[in-house]
């Protein structure tokens, strides 16, 4: 696809960074004549500089030839008047940045009358994922798939955990849990595992299934699941405020301390169920007046990643159950997970899975990535002409870190052996190191390939355990 970014701060970087390995033709457009520069040392895309909503800029762009326009600057009324422009001078789709609350009102709207294909909102994304992890809280990140029905969570593995030093088919097997665990990261290894595979201490793993199989899960290996009632968010910015009116409507009385005085009082009048605090919260002492210690979940979502790495490390050591900090950048992750803080959030990483998504087209449902990008995970819904359609699963060959983890027919959710098989209108949830995956076809090994790891020698790896 030929591509237009207009805009390359850390969400336009990020998404030029990761189409372009996809192989698409991809232009930035921007102002700055330093952020241009380290975009053409580190990425084999052509940059121009200047405004994205200029016309002349735009057709030196290609943007009559430009399958997308993305439109991701700072400012909502500039992306959304490069759209407009890029439409109407032949852009084929276009995506813009809006992340006014007052204009989130009217999205509906808005998409209608600049004719755009998709709106994103890094913020509010994050402030969901953020909610769905504090509403299941023995998970560090929850993902939904199939409408809602299938749900992935992500567990960490800690010392005095029954599970570690086992195997996955044993425990699967014996406990008759209808789930699968079908990725884990390991240090900066990201595995797709064997049945065989024995956990160890630090491992996180990554479980699919339905909502109630995941929570007996949590609860073999000694994560109970708790109610939050008292959140504290450190950084009064759009997080916070999307955030806050989520998991107000969840039952949870919030705290929020800002240091801007103009947007505290900009904050308690628009959210009046909030306590807006108005203070330094990186000073160690303001956050233990204020009672960090009582807290249930501690949420740092400043714009300073320093400030939220500190802030949450203070906040595990007074004892806070939940411990989730914003980072901004990918070579943060490593240390910030390794510090014990139970979540990292990370919006730009979220944009780029839902803009990833759309490339890809109608086929995929769903995409969310693991370590930035080492492995996926997909939802598609099978077609009728498919390979794949009505053959069990273990007479198909999958390439290779390749497995079928759900699939979803009507109301029953099924962890797949060998002999199901996949029929026409079934939601099917993939996990993958492969790359660039747009459809189940494109996990299917050729038959001249010499790959000898049929599905069923794959499914294998996890034993007869998922056969439920």
């Amino acid at each position: 696809m030929n591509i237009i970014i207009i805009g390359a701060g850390k969400v336009g970087y990020n998404l030029a960074e990761n189409l372009e390995k996809e192989n698409h033709n991809v232009v930035i457009i921007d102002k700055s004549p330093q952020i241009l520069r380290k975009a053409e040392e580190n990425l084999d895309v052509m940059c121009i500089k200047g405004s994205g909503t200029s016309t002349n800029i735009l057709l030196e762009a290609g943007v009559n030839e430009a399958d997308l326009l993305m439109a991701v600057t700072g400012s909502d009324e500039i992306n959304m008047v490069a759209c407009l422009t890029g439409k109407k001078l032949g852009a084929a789709h276009t995506i813009a940045r809006i992340r006014d609350p007052e204009y989130a009102k009217e999205l509906s709207l808005l998409r209608e009358e600049l004719e755009l294909e998709m709106v994103i909102n890094p913020e509010l994304a994050a402030a969901d994922e953020i909610a769905q992890s504090l509403n299941f809280s023995p998970a560090i990140n929850v993902e939904s798939f199939a409408k809602g029905r299938v749900k992935m969570i992500q567990l960490k593995l800690t010392e005095g955990m029954p599970i570690i030093g086992k195997n996955l088919k044993n425990i699967f097997y014996n406990t008759n849990i209808s789930a699968l665990a079908g990725a884990i990261i390991r240090g900066e290894e990201v595995i797709v595992p064997s049945g065989n595979i024995v956990l160890q201490e630090n491992d996180s793993i990554y479980v699919i299934g339905k909502s109630s199989s995941l929570y007996n899960f949590c609860k073999l290996v000694g994560l109970i699941p708790l109610k939050f009632k008292n959140v504290m968010i450190l950084g009064g910015g759009r997080i916070a405020y999307y955030l806050t009116n989520i998991i107000s409507e969840m039952g949870m009385k919030v705290k929020i301390i800002e240091i801007d005085r103009e947007r505290c009082v900009e904050l308690s009048e628009l959210l009046p169920k909030a306590l807006i605090i108005n203070a330094d919260g990186t000073d160690e002492d303001i956050l233990l007046s204020e009672n960090l210690q009582d807290m249930d979940a501690f949420i740092a979502v400043t714009g300073i990643d320093e400030e939220n790495l500190l802030s949450s490390l203070l906040a595990k050591q007074s004892g806070v159950k939940k411990v989730i900090a914003k980072n901004s950048r990918s070579n943060y992750m490593n240390v910030l997970n390794n510090l014990g803080i139970d979540h990292v959030i990370s919006p730009k990483a979220i944009t780029t899975n839902q803009i990833l998504k759309y490339v890809r087209g109608n086929k995929v449902e769903s995409l969310y990535r693991i370590v930035e990008g080492k492995a996926e995970i997909l939802e598609f819904i099978a077609k009728d002409k498919s390979s794949y359609i009505n053959k069990p699963l273990k007479n198909i060959k999958f390439k290779e870190d390749s497995i079928i983890a759900t699939i979803v027919r009507k109301n029953d959710i099924i962890i797949p052996n060998g002999n199901d098989s996949i029929i026409q209108g079934d939601r099917v949830i993939v996990i993958t190191k492969c790359k660039n995956v747009n459809s189940i076809d494109d996990l299917i090994a050729s038959a001249n390939g010499g790959l000898e790891n049929e599905f069923w020698n794959g499914l294998k790896k996890f034993g007869d355990f998922i056969n439920m």
